[in-house]
């Protein structure tokens, strides 16, 4: 695993809620005696809990899920389907070892929906996460195969992160005479995953799915309330950000 990998993914956890403001939490803890302390405890806790609130995690992932396209309308020449996993659930028991997580099932679900409305070809792409014994792509396409009998014509099973799905999708896809593809992953990580595919030589017509942003209503009240799976909505929204900056740090730095 390269040094620019770990360092990225160490400083995205530290970035990141809720690391974030235990981070700050933690420094006012460790110099506690000086006179900044208290001012950075609070701006631990504040951070804690504006990212805990559904009213601010949906208004920092609705820009995303802007970007991604909206519902996906028409396949429009497109010539395949390409899936991108999203983790595992390690050993489960009640299923005898690694099976697909919560996100990577939704964009499965989605795929096979749009394979069998759209009679195109699949790809599959994800690699082996760290400690597990299989690649997502190989759970992935087992699940496709056995559980929802959707056919998957091609898996990559090698990648590390989004930027690996593209590149090494491309490798597979290109050599079929595949140009146009069909992206299905995440509305929130959709800009990301489109701009890197089409980096890698892909033209993406986008299929986003699990909206998370606020809908067209007035809020509620219990928007305005701590809850847990919001701070799991500014985890992504968050990562999604610091995860196009860190792209358009890199093109800056290697603009060739």
């Amino acid at each position: 695993m390269s040094t620019i990998f770990l360092f990225k993914n160490l400083l995205g956890t530290l970035l990141l809620p809720p690391a974030n403001g235990l981070l700050l939490l933690l420094v006012a803890a460790l110099f506690r005696r000086r006179r900044w302390a208290f001012g950075v405890a609070l701006a631990g806790g504040a951070l804690l809990f504006l990212q805990s609130l559904p009213i601010v995690a949906g208004y920092l992932i609705a820009p995303l899920e802007a970007r991604a396209g909206g519902v996906f309308v028409s396949a429009q020449g497109a010539q395949a389907i390409v899936v991108l996993t999203s983790g595992l659930r390690r050993d489960a028991p009640e299923y005898g070892g690694d099976t697909l997580n919560e996100r990577s099932l939704v964009r499965l679900r989605y795929g096979v929906t749009l394979a069998r409305r759209l009679e195109l070809p699949v790809l599959i792409s994800g690699g082996v996460p760290h400690k597990a014994s299989r690649a997502e792509a190989d759970v992935m396409v087992a699940i496709a195969e056995k559980e929802f009998r959707a056919p998957v014509r091609w898996q990559e099973n090698r990648s590390r992160d989004t930027a690996d799905n593209a590149s090494m999708s491309a490798q597979i896809l290109k050599p079929a005479g595949i140009r146009r593809i069909v992206l299905v992953t995440q509305a929130f990580h959709m800009p990301r995953a489109r701009q890197l595919f089409e980096a890698a030589g892909l033209e993406v017509v986008p299929a986003p799915t699990d909206f998370k942003g606020p809908g067209d209503g007035p809020p509620a009240v219990s928007d305005f309330l701590p809850q847990a799976r919001a701070i799991q909505t500014s985890y992504y929204a968050l990562h999604e950000w610091l995860g196009l900056a860190w792209m358009s740090l890199a093109a800056a730095a290697n603009p060739g």
